[in-house]
């Protein structure tokens, strides 16, 4: 959770709109304050009764692929023919490239295929 996360949510509990949130946070933090796009999207997810809103799931983090079942797959792959390229992997285990390059780099330790 942000600084800033407790002002949208309460901001947002008193019912004032985004708009109105973001040019006081303009005002009273100048250039460190976030987006429009993003006060608007914390306010919108606040009046929804959302807790908190930096740990919700983000497309662009896909963790939940990151399993023990899809790191073996990989490494069964990579296991079967040492001069796998990220194409043969994505092909026989359809997950992205920067997923199987997570899995190579972060949970095998090793070097590109």
């Amino acid at each position: 959770m942000t600084m800033i996360d407790p002002i949208l949510k309460i901001r947002t509990i008193l019912g004032i709109d985004a708009k109105t949130i973001y040019e006081e946070l303009t005002q009273a933090l100048g250039s460190d304050t976030p987006s429009d796009r993003t006060v608007r999207r914390c306010t919108q997810r606040f009046r929804q009764e959302r807790e908190y809103v930096n740990n919700d799931y983000r497309s662009d983090r896909p963790v939940s692929v990151l399993t023990d079942e899809n790191i073996e797959r990989v490494w069964q792959v990579i296991e079967d023919d040492l001069h796998s390229t990220y194409d043969d992997i994505i092909a026989e285990i359809t997950l992205s490239h920067d997923t199987i390059e997570r899995i190579i780099h972060d949970c095998l330790k090793t070097r590109n295929p």
